[in-house]
């Protein structure tokens, strides 16, 4: 099989995983009962989960590689933003798996599908990684609410976790952006 330029610049040049589709127990071995995400739903959650991998992995790059004024709280406050994108992700795919659903977290899916603009290397200052996390947990959030209201319609205990999400993710980018704003003039 011939490998394209697309491949190997989208691939990174690994090889193949081997192996089948997973399980190949009987529909009877493999029977679970209880409510199946729809396509769109398990979309829709795959969507939100992708974002939020991607916003811990470049919380982490920016965690690593600030440097300037402020140093200490913004290293500090990047770690608040890759907790809480952490726990949300695991959150989501347990939700897909309890509804029947397949969440792939695979680090080619992720960055292939993430609406999260990619992460600049090297060292960044902190005053622009403060509008560089900003800029991605807007994104998150945005994803979050675009996907909100069919969730909400087919499930509406996904949907209360993406209201949590959407909370939290809020509240950081609030407090984050704070940290670059001056007061309105009165």
């Amino acid at each position: 099989m011939a490998t394209t330029a697309k491949d190997t610049a989208t691939r990174n040049r690994r090889r193949p995983a081997r192996g089948g589709a997973g399980a190949g127990l009987t529909k009877e071995e493999n029977a679970e009962s209880g409510f199946t995400a729809s396509q769109q739903l398990s979309d829709n959650l795959q969507k939100v989960l992708v974002d939020l991998i991607e916003l811990s992995i470049q919380g982490k790059q920016a965690h690593w590689n600030v440097v300037g004024r402020n140093f200490r709280d913004t290293h500090l406050q990047l770690d608040e933003v890759i907790e809480s994108a952490r726990e949300f992700s695991d959150t989501v795919a347990e939700r897909m798996r309890a509804l029947h659903a397949l969440p792939d977290g695979r680090s080619d899916t992720v960055a292939e599908t993430t609406t999260l603009p990619e992460f600049p290397q090297g060292e960044i200052d902190t005053a622009e990684v403060i509008d560089l996390i900003t800029e991605r947990l807007d994104a998150a959030v945005s994803t979050c609410r675009d996907v909100h209201d069919e969730v909400d319609e087919e499930d509406p205990t996904s949907a209360d976790i993406l209201h949590a999400i959407l909370e939290r993710l809020e509240q950081l980018s609030w407090m984050v952006s704070a940290e670059n704003r001056t007061p309105a003039k009165r």
